[in-house]
């Protein structure tokens, strides 16, 4: 029998986790499956107030002091006393009609472009309907716009589109929908309409990470994970990158002599590449494991991630360490059953231990040896390729940068380009930036020598669109795309792949993973690299001038 517990929405964050690990590892010793509630056969509920989620289902109410004192006697009693709840005596408030109150929350990977983008595009259509809607930022510089508790109890949906673990605790009991920031920002008004449709109360602990696999499927739950951990490491990129990069402005060599500007330059290198960079594999495995399995698997991720740095293995070790680290802690945290009494002892001893353990040796026996050999042999087919590979490199890394503008591939390849920024490899990343420019620039010009084939809206956002492409956000061009997907991607394809190949072919490198114009000074050759930008965006730009048909 499937089993859920309910507990008053009043009740505090950790009396109520005390009381759900209590009766949840009976649970399990009685022979039940402990679900969330939308699932189960049987609701336990802990006052009088019945939610929607267990109207129509056969359930007990039980004194929540009683069931923590005595929980096997409580569960026992509950099960063989059951009654049906026919009616709720408490809906969740979403409605399809009236004045709504809406709290959402956004995030993306980077924490730039589509967290933004999409909370401007939910904030305009709730608007636009007339509702109440309050949109709360997750970006790089943490929470912008926080909601308070006074909206959340007031809210009638819950509006989340990110496609990286967020932090939801503070909306447990309210009606939830989540979705994707392209969804939300490319298709908003059938999201909202499948959010009131489909949303379900939350309730919060690690069901959250399991409803997002069950329902976008397990392969947007890796790519979740992923880019988890490529969030979270972006800033030690950035600021390591950046700091070599200074370090470098003194002479190639100035760190290795103490001498030279009173050592400042040796202080930049060992900040940033002993410090920052040293670090940013042991992170970004580390919160993908904690993406997988929450909390217990951050620390044996961060094990992983370290070792696979300390042995060499790069970013394909830290992949590999943390969704091994994930997934071994996960399944840990499921095989282990303990009495009630010893249960809070899972999390802070016996997870991290056998986790560490598990993970370490794997990765020191087993994973490292073969992954390092593949890394070195990659670094050393980087460092010796001709020109030839290195333009068919910047042709396929650019053509993936400017795919589907900040989605799967896009993100694949960006990826691939930060990662390798570990290993002392720099011209992947130029050759990835420069493409990733290309759009959004590439399309201002096509709004300039094609007035006549745009409207006065469509060449506005070719203004905007070319702002953010100095910056680096692909997504500028997301408009364009949005209304002329097939001839705005073939032109885009077509400048980002020349802009990376001629990234490549003049060996140009770059340091710093994000920043756009903003960090060209710190590349190789500035110059040259706002020639391969200027170039790759005249060939989208005339491109999709040419092709184009006129707007109505």
């Amino acid at each position: 029998m499937n089993i859920s517990f309910v507990f008053p929405q009043t009740l505090g964050n950790a009396r109520r986790f005390l009381v759900n690990e209590v009766l949840s590892a009976v649970a399990k010793q009685q022979g039940y499956n402990v679900v969330e509630a939308n699932q189960a056969d049987f609701v336990v509920l802990f006052d009088n107030t019945i939610p929607q989620v267990a109207a129509g289902k056969k359930g007990a109410i039980l004194d929540l002091d009683q069931a923590f004192a005595q929980p096997e006697a409580s569960l026992k009693q509950a099960v063989e006393n059951g009654q049906l709840f026919a009616n709720a005596t408490v809906t969740p408030a979403v409605s399809t009609s009236g004045v709504k109150n809406i709290v959402a929350v956004t995030a993306c990977p980077t924490g730039v472009a589509h967290t933004f983008m999409s909370a401007e595009a939910i904030e305009n259509y709730a608007k636009a309907q007339g509702w109440n809607v309050k949109v709360e930022t997750r970006g790089q510089v943490g929470a912008g716009n926080p909601i308070s508790a006074e909206e959340v109890a007031t809210a009638d949906l819950v509006f989340v589109a990110a496609d990286i673990d967020v932090d939801l605790e503070k909306f447990k009991g309210k009606p939830m929908y989540r979705t994707s920031t392209g969804l939300a920002l490319k298709k908003t008004a059938q999201e909202f309409e499948k959010a009131f449709a489909q949303a379900k109360v939350y309730e919060g602990g690690v069901a959250k990470a399991e409803n997002a696999e069950s329902a976008t499927g397990e392969k947007k739950g890796l790519y979740k994970h992923l880019m988890t951990g490529v969030s979270h490491m972006l800033p030690l990129v950035v600021a390591g990158g950046l700091l070599i990069a200074i370090s470098f402005m003194f002479g190639i060599e100035a760190f290795k002599d103490e001498t030279i500007a009173g050592g400042l330059p040796k202080a930049l290198m060992d900040i940033g590449g002993g410090a920052a960079f040293h670090l940013m594999i042991a992170v970004f495995a580390g919160y993908v494991a904690f993406s997988i399995a929450d909390r217990p698997g951050l620390a044996v991720g961060l094990i992983g991630g370290m070792l696979a740095t300390t042995a060499g293995a790069g970013i394909l070790g830290g992949i590999v360490a943390g969704f091994l680290a994930g997934y071994t802690v996960k399944f840990l945290n499921g095989a282990i059953k303990l009495p009630p009494s010893l249960t809070s002892l899972k999390p802070i001893l016996i997870l991290p231990l056998l986790g560490s353990a598990i993970v370490g040796l794997l990765m020191i026996y087993l994973i490292n040896p073969p992954v390092k050999a593949l890394m070195d042999a990659l670094v050393e087919w980087l460092n010796t390729m001709g020109q030839t590979n290195a333009i068919i490199l910047g042709i396929v890394l650019g053509a993936m940068m400017c795919t589907d503008m900040g989605g799967p591939v896009n993100k694949a390849a960006y990826t691939f380009g930060v990662g390798l920024i570990a290993s002392q490899q720099y011209t992947p990343m130029a050759a990835v930036m420069a493409a990733g420019m290309v759009p959004p620039i590439g399309m201002a010009i096509a709004t300039l020598i094609a007035r006549n084939k745009f409207n006065t809206n469509q060449r506005d956002a070719g203004k905007a669109s070319f702002v953010l492409g100095l910056c680096f956000i692909s997504e500028g061009a997301l408009p364009f795309v949005a209304a002329d997907p097939i001839r705005v991607i073939l032109s885009s394809i077509l400048g980002g792949a020349t802009a990376g190949a001629i990234s490549m072919a003049l060996g140009i490198t770059l340091q710093a993973p994000h920043g756009g114009l903003f960090v060209i000074p710190f590349v190789s050759q500035p110059l040259m690299y706002l020639a391969a930008i200027a170039i790759g965006s005249v060939v989208t730009g005339v491109v999709y001038a040419t092709i184009k048909q006129k707007a109505e």
